[in-house]
């Protein structure tokens, strides 16, 4: 897949005023110094349609993008070690389970993981909540670059032998560097098949 059009849409911190229309969506979430807005930017191509920012937390909205007119990429908020006060982290917490909880047009979530640290709880616990509660996702390890290919595969082992002590499978993954572009056409293509499916 090529991103020849992405545009923002809206922000907003109600699921009840996401976008109405029946368009697919890929949601991507992750701890908030992950990457993902980093991320965003190298898949769709635009160097700011995403907004980086050396502050974790950054994001605290539900963000919706309109991508090649047919399918809308979701920025959701981060979660953990936002530098936000309890009761603003509280509330963004809320939306994001009532996004996942009641959004129709959700096909798939990409929880994304630095792939430079060891399996963390935070990260663990809310797979766990998304399988708990039926919602389909992929996991996106970011900053690749800052490993050698056998500390990926290391670290990537290591997530492996935590996750299958609970879970059947391993789930879907990608091993993703935004500054170079790694994993960009696993990722689009992944959505681009998955689009191809529900027509």
């Amino acid at each position: 897949m090529t991103i020849k059009y992405a545009e923002f849409v809206v922000s907003n911190s109600n699921v009840e005023k996401c976008p109405k229309s029946s368009l697919p969506e890929y949601a991507f979430i992750g701890r908030s110094n992950v990457g993902k807005s980093s991320l965003i930017n190298m898949l769709t191509s635009r160097k700011s349609l995403a907004k980086t920012s050396g502050k974790p937390g950054k994001t605290q909205l539900i963000n919706h993008f309109l991508i090649n007119k047919n399918w809308h990429l979701v920025d959701l908020p981060g979660y953990g070690y936002a530098r936000v006060s309890k009761t603003a982290k509280k509330t963004f917490q809320k939306f994001i389970t009532q996004y996942f909880s009641h959004r129709e047009q959700l096909v798939t979530a990409f929880v994304l993981v630095d792939i430079r640290h060891k399996p963390q709880p935070i990260d663990l616990d809310f797979m766990t909540w998304l399988g708990e509660n039926n919602i389909p996702f992929s996991i996106i390890f970011t900053k690749a670059d800052k490993l050698k290919p056998k500390a990926i595969e290391n670290h990537v082992n290591d997530y492996k032998t935590v996750m299958l002590e609970f879970w059947e499978d391993m789930p879907n993954y990608f091993i993703t560097s935004s500054s170079k572009s790694l994993g960009k056409d696993e990722v689009l293509g992944y959505i681009q098949s998955l689009n191809e499916n529900l027509k």
